[in-house]
């Protein structure tokens, strides 16, 4: 039994992305259906990293889509950089006149799915897309199976792949796959039952390797340690992994406490050679995938909404194709700047498996350079708080 389903647009995946834009269009006046194989207690109860930039929380607020992100999210000032025995505060406000605020992703998701479903929002939750075709066709399909067997075929003017890294849009639009670089670790995660260590995020550089120390809230703290790939989470006993966690970040005392969540989070950049065919679009992880050193994941996918729903509002409300047109381009320049500057943390502050003492060398100069020149400084607060969002297309 098929049952056919017509809107203006149909966007496959209810992740920040999907459900944003979603919020915007709506705003606009035009109609979508949001699909998602996941259950919405799936969706809300993952818990997920979040480091917002500035342009995030602002946009998020100012289009009605959040206000408990003004109220709840921890703004931090400042990151700091540990390596040979010292840390390194960046302050951001004084370097750039921004700052990034503590949000986890599964937050903004509870957030944004409210604020859909209040607004009566066609959000289907356990509906597997299976493929999108007719993508150079006025009126592609996304074809979908739901929870009953039954099958779903949407009809849309557009069609956007906000469905992660393992899109199913993808194959419709980029079907010879994209860029692509697997890193050498992976980050050791934990969430535990302890008040935070320091009141900004530590990035430490030691001979053991790299670790993150970071917060959820008041009473968690999330932390990660440089590990190999195929490490097993459930290896290491909690002592192990808090010996582990202090050798690498001498100088600091660690508040410890109890561990009720591990995981191996492996590294991997993506883009895709091509972001849109004919009438269907990828954004987010769809389109691209960043190591998490830089926190751009998530705010790299906003930057995509907000140029897409221009260009949509363009060619369903005013029938003009041109921003649309632009859209791959605008995006990439992004994209890839956020590349460079997720590669380039990463590279700075893990050690490879293979790294000589030239090379360990190496990374500890250049990580003077940056501490020490307000430039350098100035460059990762830049980077790591957020470019301004395109204005245009």
């Amino acid at each position: 039994m098929t049952t056919t389903i017509r809107t203006r647009v149909a966007i496959i995946g209810a992740g920040p992305a999907g459900l944003l834009l979603s919020h915007l269009l709506d705003a606009a006046g035009i109609p979508s259906v949001v699909i998602d194989r996941r259950s919405r207690e799936e969706i809300e109860q993952t818990i997920r990293a979040g480091i917002l930039e500035q342009g995030t929380v602002d946009l998020l607020v100012g289009s009605g889509a959040s206000d408990r992100v003004r109220e709840e999210a921890h703004r931090h000032d400042g990151i700091e950089l540990r390596f040979d025995g010292g840390g390194h505060r960046f302050d951001f406000p004084a370097l750039c006149g921004r700052s990034v605020f503590l949000y986890p992703q599964h937050e903004v998701l509870k957030d944004l799915i409210a604020a859909r479903v209040a607004a009566g929002q066609d959000l289907r939750f356990g509906v597997t897309a299976l493929s999108v075709e007719g993508a150079e066709t006025a009126r592609p399909h996304v074809f979908a199976t739901g929870d009953d067997g039954d099958l779903l075929d949407i009809q849309a003017e557009f069609v956007v792949g906000a469905d992660g890294s393992h899109s199913v849009a993808r194959q419709a639009v980029s079907p010879m796959g994209g860029h692509f670089r697997e890193y050498p670790f992976a980050w050791f995660g934990i969430l535990c039952d302890a008040p935070p260590s320091n009141d900004v995020l530590i990035y430490s550089n030691s001979d053991n390797g790299f670790a993150l120390i970071s917060q959820r809230s008041d009473a968690v703290q999330r932390m990660y340690f440089q590990c190999d790939p195929d490490a097993a989470p459930d290896a290491w006993s909690e002592q192990q992994i808090w010996d582990e966690l202090q050798s690498r970040v001498p100088g600091t005392t660690l508040n410890e406490g109890t561990i009720f969540q591990r995981d191996i989070l492996r590294f991997r950049s993506y883009v895709a050679h091509e972001m849109r065919r004919g009438r269907v679009v990828l954004i987010g992880d769809a389109a691209h995938t960043v190591p998490p050193t830089g926190a751009k994941g998530m705010n790299l996918a906003i930057a995509d909404v907000v140029l897409l729903q221009r260009a949509l509002r363009a060619l369903l409300l005013e029938n003009d194709e041109r921003p649309l047109d632009a859209y791959a381009d605008v995006a990439s320049r992004r994209i890839w700047k956020a590349q460079h500057f997720s590669w380039w943390m990463t590279s700075m502050l893990h050690v490879a498996p293979d790294a000589s003492e030239f090379d360990r060398r190496r990374q500890l100069g250049e990580l003077r350079m940056v501490t020490e020149s307000e430039a350098g400084r100035r460059y990762l607060a830049e980077a790591y708080t957020g470019w301004p969002f395109e204005t245009e297309l």
